[in-house]
């Protein structure tokens, strides 16, 4: 089996210490104990957010942007929001909109580009996709628009870029793809896939609700015309983050109601956005600057500091990735799901058991005190297509920056005894 031991060590280690002191889960006695390994369905908290939440929910519980005191600070609190994270996406804050999941936001989605296409039209939808990306996007089929699914490889799990060569035509719309998928976890070729689609003139909706977790993308590098996330699996409240460009913004069917037809963060939010939540959502970009100012010296744009705490992140990750992946490499009796090469993936790792049932490997793992998840993860359509049933599915693991050697250890003996 293929070794990893040698796998590029990073240039500043990552304090993470410092790291699990800003999570209050980490002193939780009720979790104390456990190793956190589904943080694919849901990061933890930082302190950041739960402290903006706490501030907005005692001081300015009230309906925000009239005139007094504690409307207006509601209102700046949110905005604030916008255009922190906005910064950090390499974005305009316009081009930032906040809704209750991204599968809601996909939905609206869907619903806002449908008038802007014809009957026979055309759209590709991956079925690497989490079904949130998914069902939204096919349901057109039952409005006139033609539904191409863009297959992966029985054994890999990957997609080929090399596809979109012959699928693209003079019909097609909209391409979307995850940026890493929630179960096999390889990390697309996102730039090349943008290029194809660009040339012939067509859309680019990315899923990135499996790698933001890893460390925010900069958008504007990636050109995509479509970015979504959720921020409640990177670190903060419960909602989903939905990039668009402003151009295809202003293309787009208005989903509000009619008076905010001319209001960017109003167009895509069919409802009263959650006011807590958004303003919450500023201490995701605290949590950065916190975590920047730790490790580095300087005091560069937001943009740039979120490049670099992504390499930061991105090595710690890919570390703790190379012992786990050998473990599972030297076994004949589990199957890795994806892609078994660190440098080419997310740190969400899924395996099918060969040996033992999934539900009594999972159950042997609680009894280890390893928070780790079985079942189909919202992705049967990636199941499905390489062969494994969705029933009981599969065994998956996930961690983030603030995962430990020592956490990573716990988990392959755990895996050790569940297996055996």
């Amino acid at each position: 089996m293929t070794s990893f031991a040698e796998a590029r060590e990073p240039a500043l280690t990552l304090d993470t210490d410092f790291v699990r002191s800003q999570f209050p889960a980490f002193r939780e006695p009720s979790l104390a104990g456990w190793a956190f390994f589904e943080n694919a369905g849901g990061s933890y908290m930082c302190q950041q957010v739960i402290d903006r939440l706490l501030t907005f929910y005692t001081q300015t519980k009230v309906q925000p942007y009239y005139p007094y005191p504690a409307s207006t600070e509601a209102g700046k609190r949110m905005d604030e929001s916008y255009r922190r994270i906005a910064a950090y996406l390499n974005i305009g804050e316009d081009e930032l909109n906040f809704g209750p999941s991204t599968s809601q936001n996909v939905y609206v989605l869907a619903q806002a580009l449908r008038p802007m296409w014809q009957d026979g039209d055309e759209i590709i939808v991956s079925c690497q996709n989490h079904e949130g990306n998914s069902g939204a996007w096919r349901r057109l089929e039952t409005q006139g628009i033609v539904v191409r699914d863009w297959h992966i490889d029985e054994k890999t799990g990957r997609l080929a870029a090399d596809d979109l060569d012959e699928m693209i035509t003079a019909r097609t719309r909209l391409i979307t793809f995850p940026h890493a998928s929630n179960v096999i976890a390889h990390i697309n070729p996102v730039q090349e896939i943008v290029a194809k689609a660009h040339k012939a003139d067509v859309i680019v909706a990315i899923d990135g609700v499996s790698y933001a977790p890893h460390g925010l993308p900069d958008i504007q590098e990636l050109n995509a015309d479509i970015y979504l996330f959720s921020l409640y699996k990177t670190w903060g409240p419960h909602l989903g983050a939905m990039f668009v460009k402003r151009a295809l913004t202003s293309q787009m069917s208005n989903q509000s109601h009619y008076y905010n037809d001319d209001e960017c963060h109003y167009r895509l939010t069919p409802a009263g956005p959650d006011h807590a939540q958004i303003a919450g959502a500023a201490g995701v970009a605290d949590y950065l600057d916190v975590v920047y100012a730790h490790h580095f010296d300087d005091d560069p744009a937001s943009a740039v500091k979120g490049r670099k705490l992504q390499q930061l992140f991105s090595d710690h990750e890919t570390a703790l990735l190379v012992p786990l992946l050998d473990f599972l490499n030297a076994r004949s009796d589990v199957v890795i799901v994806g892609p078994d090469d660190p440098g080419i993936r997310a740190s969400t790792v899924t395996i099918l058991p060969l040996e033992k049932p999934v539900p009594a490997v999972a159950a042997e793992l609680e009894k280890q005190k390893l928070m780790v998840a079985s079942g189909d993860f919202d992705g049967i359509r990636q199941l499905n297509e390489m062969k494994i049933n969705e029933d009981p599915g599969v065994i998956r693991m996930s961690f983030l920056h603030y995962t430990t050697r020592d956490e990573i250890d716990r988990l392959i003996r755990g895996l050790t005894i569940a297996l055996k």
